[in-house]
This record gives C-alpha cells, structure tokens and sequence, in this order.
C-alpha cells in the first residue's frame, strides 16, 4: 500500500513536471505570462487555469495571476477561471504533501510523545470539523496559500472537506482581486481611478474581517 502510494505520488511529481516546466519561469515574468494567455487563441482559458494550477502546486503565489484573469476574462469569468485553476493547484500540492511526506511527517512528529497529544487533537478536529476548519484558515488574512495546501495533506483531513472548504473558501478574495484586475484596466483605458481605490479599500476591509469576526464572537461569550 505504501509502496502504491509513493508510486502515485511520483506519477503526480512527474506530470508537473512534464506539463509545467515551461510554465514556471513564465510565471515569475508576470509580462511574458500575460503575453502567453493572450496570444493561446482558443486555449487561453486552459492555459490560465493551467498556469494557476501549476503556480498553486509548486508554492507561486497567485494573486498577480488572479489581477491578470480580471483583467483578460472580465469579473465573472476571471473569477470562475482562477477559483478553479487555484483549487486544482490546492489539491495538486495536498496530494503531494499526503503521498509523498504524509508516513515520514507521522512517524517524525505525530508518533512522538511530546506532540502525541497535540496532533491527536488535530486528527479529532479533522474528522468531526473539518469543513468549518479549512474555511476559518482560508478565510484568514494571514493564511499563506500555498503553505496551507502543503500542511493540510500532512494532516488526515479526508479530500472532500478540503476541497469543498477551500473552492468556498477562496472566493470572496479571488473576486476581489479580479475586480481590481477589471477595474485597473479600465483606469488606464479611461483615466479613472475611484474604482481602484474602493476595490484597494475594499481588499483592506475584506483581510480584516476574520479578525473583527472573532473579536465580535470573544464579546458574545463574556
């Protein structure tokens, strides 16, 4: 079974890197990324998502991509693209993390007995609420992206709560990132940049409502 496992877990390493080897230096050029997308003709949604699939796998961040989809696909459809391409990056880098790190990181730290007990109330957490605690760490401000996918499938969260906690989860900050994508386009076009500043502010108070939330929460119960 284990040997299964790392079996899969090698296939997935070698279609990343089959399909993306290209892909990840195109990436860090935000210029030469964007040139791509525009000039793929019918495959352009295919070679956005796959950009955003590939930057979520092997730890890019994926914001400017977000920007980028806005401002080429329009608010909807950029929001649509990104939201899968970042969830199928998200559960790449989870199946990576369980297949390939998942036995090494149990038997390094999960098994020893000074973090025994703390890990066995991760693992309770994961079986009873895992949807909620996938959402609560998307939806903070401080959660790093693609560092979560990783930790996650060092956890025993099953696949069907991370996946669904996390397409849910990404949404409020992807369509808002795409909309300053659309609204960026046009202030340059039209010279008009009041949209840009309430879609900054806007992106400002979207990071601090997970902390107003739990403030709000501590103050009921006192």
């Amino acid at each position: 079974m284990v040997r299964k496992k790392h079996i899969w877990g090698l296939l997935i390493v070698a279609t990343v890197a089959l399909w993306g080897w290209r892909l990840v230096h195109i990436l860090l050029d935000h210029q030469a990324l964007t040139e791509l997308i525009e000039n793929s003709g019918n495959w352009r949604v295919a070679v956005f998502i796959g950009a955003h699939t590939i930057a979520a796998a092997v730890g890019i961040p994926g914001t400017v991509l977000v920007v980028i989809g806005g401002a080429l696909f329009g608010l909807l459809w950029g929001t649509l693209w990104s939201i899968l391409g970042a969830t199928a990056g998200a559960l790449m880098a989870f199946w990576l993390a369980r297949y390939l790190f998942h036995g090494w990181f149990e038997r390094r730290f999960c098994r020893h007995p000074r973090f025994k007990g703390i890990f066995l109330r991760l693992d309770k957490t994961m079986e009873h609420q895992a949807l909620p605690c996938v959402l609560a760490v998307r939806f903070a401000p401080i959660s790093p992206f693609n560092v979560v996918n990783f930790l996650f499938g060092l956890t025993n969260i099953a696949v069907t709560p991370y996946a669904l906690g996390t397409l849910i989860g990404i949404i409020p900050g992807t369509m808002a990132y795409t909309w300053l994508g659309v609204t960026g386009v046009d202030a340059l076009r039209n010279g008009d940049w009041w949209p840009v500043v309430i879609c900054l502010s806007l992106l400002a108070l979207l990071s601090l409502m997970p902390i107003l939330a739990q403030k709000y929460r501590r103050s009921e119960l006192r």
